[in-house]
């Protein structure tokens, strides 16, 4: 395995990085905080210019049909600043569903508009309980004259509210194992009354909603992938986007860092900088090593997810570790800023916000852990 960039890698690289440096300031990421939709068109428009919506999606489709690797080196990019947006949920998650999973006709209508920005799509998931187990997803999908209807909650909808198609996981039988009695639909937003949808309250002001689904019809045509073996295709879906996630999460420790370092080289004390003092080295120095690890641990999981090799372990490992480490470094970062890197005008918070989020989402740190237990046979 060589973890080493290409030229291509490194072109990815280095225009994200000039881009979102260009593009999106504090300023931007504030007022988006405030925002009902959390982005702008222009900065929608100028991220599916620069093909990014479409990186993972196959050539015939319009996509750049590249590999989860260059998809994560523009997302470390994006949590190193902070950029918000539905870029995950419709680039990462709507693509790989739809690509991997879906038939030529659903390839042809969506993958086109989802490649040029114009469809933004949505996971509906967890319900009560918030599992990411097979067993946690209860909402009833019965079949009917005119195809299916959908009857359940869905919490923690990412971009719902902006959302035009949801992947949607529902039950659609009673017996056996619960992995074997799911599938997954591809809903379109308007199909859900707008009154049916109530927003949540986040520490990182995410666009997470509360979705209400009842007698929902999606038509035969909606089924992705097969009726009942949705969950092989969720499980695979979710697995990139834990990945994709643990990508997002090494850029905000990258920043973390960046400007703890920053702030102890300037800092004096007592007559000289607090990062000659020994206690506050070493702690730099274990935030650097946490930092290097969670890079290597995420560009393995992505590289295996890539090449279709390993057996969950990577991924398993690399968010468990992530779900942690992300905060713990915030952490690390707030006690070496002193007083000032606990204000709210402080840049430090945005990143101790992302990740309180990031750390829960696509299974935490005992999720993982369950995981990996499991992997080896215990």
């Amino acid at each position: 395995m060589d973890l080493s960039l290409d030229d291509t890698q490194q072109l990815v690289r280095n225009s994200a990085r000039d881009f979102l440096a260009e593009s999106v300031d504090r300023l931007y990421v504030r007022d988006m905080e405030d925002d009902e939709r959390g982005y702008t068109d222009e900065f929608w428009k100028s991220v599916a210019e620069l093909g990014w919506t479409g990186m993972i999606v196959p050539e015939q489709h319009g996509g750049a049909g590249m590999s989860l690797i260059e998809l994560s080196l523009v997302l470390e990019e994006m949590g190193a600043a902070a950029a918000p947006g539905p870029f995950f949920s419709t680039a990462v998650v709507g693509a790989h569903a739809i690509s991997a999973h879906g038939n030529d006709d659903q390839k042809s209508k969506y993958l086109p508009r989802l490649v040029s920005g114009e469809l933004i799509t949505s996971l509906a998931i967890l319900e009560g309980g918030a599992s990411w187990e097979a067993g946690g997803i209860r909402m009833s999908a019965r079949r009917s004259e005119d195809g299916w209807r959908l009857n359940g909650e869905k919490v923690f909808v990412a971009d719902a509210g902006v959302a035009d198609l949801f992947i949607v996981a529902a039950r659609t039988g009673e017996n056996g194992p619960p992995e074997e009695s799911i599938t997954l639909f591809l809903v379109e937003a308007s199909t859900i009354e707008n009154n049916k949808m109530e927003r949540l309250e986040s520490v990182a002001d995410d666009r997470y909603y509360v979705v209400d689904f009842q007698d929902v019809v999606v038509p035969p045509d909606g089924v992705l992938g097969e009726v009942d073996g949705g969950w092989p295709l969720l499980k695979q879906t979710l697995d990139l986007a834990a990945v994709a996630k643990c990508a997002e999460m090494v850029g905000g420790s990258r920043r973390a860092v960046d400007m703890t370092l920053e702030y102890v080289k300037e800092r004096v004390q007592f007559g000289r900088p607090i990062g000659t003092f020994q206690a506050v080295q070493h702690r730099a120095a274990e935030m650097a090593t946490d930092l290097e690890i969670a890079r290597q641990f995420t560009y393995r999981a992505a590289w295996a997810l890539s090449e279709g090799k390993g057996d969950g372990t990577e991924v398993a490992t690399a968010k468990a570790f992530l779900s942690e480490k992300f905060s713990e470094i915030c952490a690390s970062a707030h006690q070496l800023h002193g007083a000032i890197g606990y204000t709210q005008e402080h840049d430090l918070q945005i990143y101790s916000r992302r990740a309180a989020s990031a750390k829960v989402a696509f299974g935490d740190a005992r999720h993982h852990r369950e995981v990996l237990a499991e992997l080896m046979g215990l």
